[in-house]
């Protein structure tokens, strides 16, 4: 059976294609060995359930993995201690059913424990079992937990976390599970339990012994190269690899459901479509662009999770878009609780010192989320450009010298007369609002991250196989400006185009309103003034 790229569920190396795990799983081993216990903590759609699947392999000839889903236990399981012992008995239980070398007395107790009900049934008497078990048990039991945050919110929970916590600082002088791995979004050690309802948090966490968990889990431009060699292995398409890798890395930084998502669709979608006859021509710069088109305008639950969260936490949302509208700039501090529950959820990346949007997908996808806000397409910019959208294109191309020259005009007729402020924190976004309908359905744009700031922006605009490049700036000047020009002429020669494209926010009441059109040797630029 031929393998396919994964998207669903845990990834397995005979049925779908995969990047090497071997250093990673030899990463978390070296943590196992030495008896650490830790937290797993990733966005949604990261790959935590196929590392631990795969680090339950890696490990079982030396260890007993007991490898647990907390989504396997129901709400009711959570509900008070006598129910969550039942419930983790039971789950227990079905893990070790094959497992010749654990005890029938280890057996029989837990059994005991899914049976019982009533106030007789107490972590505590679980955990002396646990005591037991691991005192007698031929091989160290590594205990592994998938989907913690099911469970976050529970009372019970944060109790059965604190007597894990116990075991570890009494292994001294007590038999304890020898490693214990927690996952999920969530990272639990910045829950804070409550000893009674009334009570406040107290600042100790339940699991304030975990360990730093610093196994890299984004898959490089040599793991994704990795991958596609067995791409390429079985269809032989005569692909570029290292070029469509690194094409791959650009837009989703790694994420592992962006990758595997933008490879199956090409692989499953493109095939047999327009210009895309043959695998051949898929496997192409053309391809992942089409395939990256394809993929901002679905749904899927990871998209939908993202969205989800930002109607969740308002607070997220002023932030990401004055991030992403306005260049704010955000230094990293990790006591700001919006920033970590940002990078918590997968929204954002530290470089640098700096938070950025996690990748260009996310970047772009969140664009189209803002800009397609009913407020934002009731404007009167939104609404021009739709309906002029046909004057903008030449022989099926795009003619953006006309539509900086349109946008111009609109901006002045409706704008023109706001202040400094307003053209500061809103200018960029009116044109990206304005650019939108033109290029919906056939185009995308995104963000060079590199340049996203206060005093410029450059959007790249990718439109039936070509490029753009526009350079959005707040006016600073003829020696700012001069820079700019440089700097953009510096961005033609990357990729390789003979024309740019400035777009300037002028605050001089002097200003001359309109395009001028400059020669740089064999390159073009084109600037627009509002």
């Amino acid at each position: 059976m031929a393998k396919i790229f994964n998207v669903n569920g845990v990834c397995m190396p005979d049925i779908h294609y995969m990047v090497d795990l071997q250093t990673r799983l030899e990463a978390i081993k070296a943590m196992v060995d030495a008896g650490q216990y830790f937290v797993i903590q990733k966005a949604r759609q990261y790959g935590k359930t196929t590392i631990l699947q795969a680090l339950t392999r890696y490990l079982r000839d030396k260890y007993l993995i007991v490898n647990l889903d907390f989504q396997r236990m129901s709400s009711s399981d959570f509900s008070g201690e006598a129910a969550f012992v039942n419930g983790l008995a039971r789950e227990i239980l079905k893990k070790i059913h094959r497992m010749a070398d654990v005890s029938e007395t280890i057996r029989s107790n837990l059994a005991g424990f899914a049976e019982k009900s009533g106030s007789d049934v107490r972590l505590a008497d679980i955990f002396d079992c646990f005591y037991d078990w691991c005192e007698h048990s031929e091989r160290p039991i590594v205990l592994l937990i998938d989907e913690i945050d099911a469970a976050a919110d529970n009372q019970v929970f944060l109790d059965f976390l604190a007597q894990l916590r116990a075991c570890y600082l009494s292994r001294a002088d007590a038999p304890a599970f020898h490693s214990v791995i927690l996952a999920g979004v969530y990272d639990v050690r910045n829950i804070r339990r409550k000893l009674r309802p009334k009570d406040e948090r107290k600042q100790n966490s339940p699991w304030n012994i975990a360990a730093d968990f610093d196994v890299e889990m984004s898959f490089s431009a040599r793991d994704i190269g990795g991958m596609l060699r067995q791409y390429e292995a079985d269809y032989h398409t005569g692909m570029d690899i290292e070029k469509v890798a690194g094409l791959l890395y650009d837009y989703t930084s790694g994420y592992p459901f962006l990758v595997s998502r933008i490879c199956k669709l090409m692989d499953e979608k493109l095939t047999g479509t327009g210009p895309f006859t043959e695998k051949n021509q898929v496997w192409t710069d053309e391809g992942v662009r089409e395939a990256v088109k394809l993929l901002l305008t679905e749904k899927n639950s990871l998209f939908d999770s993202l969205v989800s969260r930002l109607n969740d936490y308002p607070e997220l949302k002023e932030m990401i878009c004055s991030m992403m509208f306005q260049g704010q700039f955000i230094i990293y501090n990790a006591d700001d609780p919006a920033v970590d529950m940002l990078l918590m959820f997968g929204f954002v990346k530290v470089e640098h010192g700096t938070v950025q949007i996690a990748n260009r997908i996310f970047e772009t996808r969140l664009y189209n989320y803002f800009l397609t806000l009913p407020e934002s397409q009731n404007g009167d910019m939104y609404r021009l450009a739709a309906r002029s959208r046909n004057q903008f294109f030449q022989n099926g191309k795009l003619d953006m010298e006309m539509v900086l020259k349109k946008f111009t005009e609109h901006f002045d007729d409706i704008y023109g007369e706001r202040d400094e402020k307003f053209l500061e924190e809103d200018g960029r976004r009116y044109f990206m609002l304005y650019i939108k309908p033109i290029i919906n359905g056939a185009g995308n744009y995104y963000v060079e991250s590199r340049t996203r700031n206060q005093e410029r922006t450059d959007l790249i605009v990718d439109y039936q196989g070509e490029q753009y490049i526009v350079e959005m700036k707040v006016w600073r000047g003829n020696a700012y400006n001069e820079r700019g020009e440089e700097q953009l002429l510096g961005y033609l020669e990357h990729y390789h185009l003979k024309k740019g494209y400035m777009l300037s926010f002028n605050f001089n009441k002097t200003k001359n309103i309109g395009l001028r059109k400059m020669q740089f040797g064999d390159r073009v630029l084109i600037e627009a003034t509002v």
